[in-house]
């Protein structure tokens, strides 16, 4: 984690919401482990076994810190899949037991947040949901899941 700032699709990622990175991936607040490039077919065999190392590694510790029980991993690959920003990157959220009614109701509730996203986000300006400090804070909680 030595870069001041990280890339994400138009946007720039202060190195104060990192948490964990690896040469080809890294790990943020909000929106989990990254690679700038905008498909997943596009990464090359290396990238892909960083990016699903990294993912495991980041699950694996956020599972425990939060106490749950499970994880999902969502990939949205192209703008039909609700992809927002176009860069591949996989979402890492811990699951605890009845978290949804129906287990498969996570999709819709991940395919609201992304068309809410869409909605509100103008690609050629950084959208910032919480302060650097917040998320800073966050990182700084999962940054010692690392060490």
């Amino acid at each position: 984690m030595e870069a001041s700032a990280y890339k994400f699709g138009p946007y720039t990622i202060d190195a104060r919401g990192v948490f964990h990175a690896t040469a080809l991936s890294y790990a943020m607040v909000n929106l989990r482990p990254v690679l700038p490039v905008k498909r997943f077919a596009d990464l090359s065999t290396d990238e892909t076994i960083d990016l699903w190392v990294t993912a495991k590694k980041v699950g694996v510790r956020l599972e425990q810190y939060h106490q749950a029980s499970s994880l999902t991993f969502t990939i949205q690959d192209g703008p039909q899949s609700g992809q927002t920003v176009p860069h591949v990157h996989i979402h890492v959220i811990p699951r605890k037991k009845r978290d949804f009614e129906n287990n498969d109701e996570i999709y819709d509730a991940i395919d609201m947040r992304e068309k809410e996203l869409r909605e509100k986000l103008d690609l050629d300006i950084e959208r910032k949901d919480r302060t650097m400090e917040e998320m800073g804070h966050e990182a700084s909680e999962y940054r010692a899941l690392f060490s």
